[in-house]
């Protein structure tokens, strides 16, 4: 795995970007968001970038300007979009020849990436904990925001406050037991089902956690 960090200029302020390649050519370029109040190394997203790096991914995580100037209070939706968007236009430009562009987070992350996916020009999101409702607020979905038309998969555990999204082509939902909204039960195993779902698009090869 090669890493490498640096800051790319949204109109909203700068972002960090943590990459990480695989050792020959990318399959996908996957580019994941944090949480509302967290940030990059939330163990599901570190385990997905494990196990997709070792598969012949290269993972891109951003963290939001908000977060990089030290704020834990999310910034508004639009400007979320805007800052994601900005990011994922200079990925692309940075990695021309990797054949697909999967997007996606956990939680308001995944909420970014679905709302932008269009805009972007993405294969398909991937959605950790994508948060449904607000906790007791069932008659606030945010459903819609799934409506991408895109291959998506979302890993939700069954005991997560936020809710669980139904399934409907071309949306996928594994619900993981006993997790909570922050998937830290078990994030190797939340990293198997994104890989595997990876992988039987065509988005990732057969390598695993650790291997070639």
């Amino acid at each position: 795995m090669r890493h490498d960090n640096d800051e790319i200029g949204t109109p909203r302020g700068p972002a960090r970007v943590d990459t990480d390649l695989p050792a020959g050519p990318p399959r996908a370029l996957l580019v994941l968001g944090h949480g509302a109040g967290g940030d990059v190394d939330a163990p599901d997203l570190r385990a997905v970038r494990d196990a997709a790096v070792a598969a012949g991914v290269a993972v891109v995580r951003v963290t939001q300007p908000y977060r990089l100037a030290g704020r834990r209070a999310p910034a508004p939706a639009g400007h979320l979009d805007e800052a994601w968007t900005a990011v994922v236009a200079q990925l692309r430009r940075r990695h021309p020849a990797v054949p697909a562009l999967v997007v996606g987070g956990r939680s308001s992350g995944a909420r970014v990436a679905c709302r932008t996916a269009a805009a972007v020009g993405a294969d398909a999101v991937l959605a950790l904990a994508f948060p449904l409702h607000p906790p007791g607020r069932p008659e606030r979905s945010r459903v819609a925001e799934l409506a991408t038309g895109l291959p998506t998969l979302v890993v939700n555990g069954d005991r997560d406050p936020f809710g669980v999204p139904d399934a409907g082509p071309p949306v996928l939902v594994i619900v993981r037991p006993g997790e909570r909204h922050d998937l830290r039960g078990d994030p190797a195993g939340t990293a198997v089902v994104a890989v595997d779902w990876l992988r039987g698009h065509g988005w990732a090869t057969g390598g695993s956690i650790g291997g070639p």
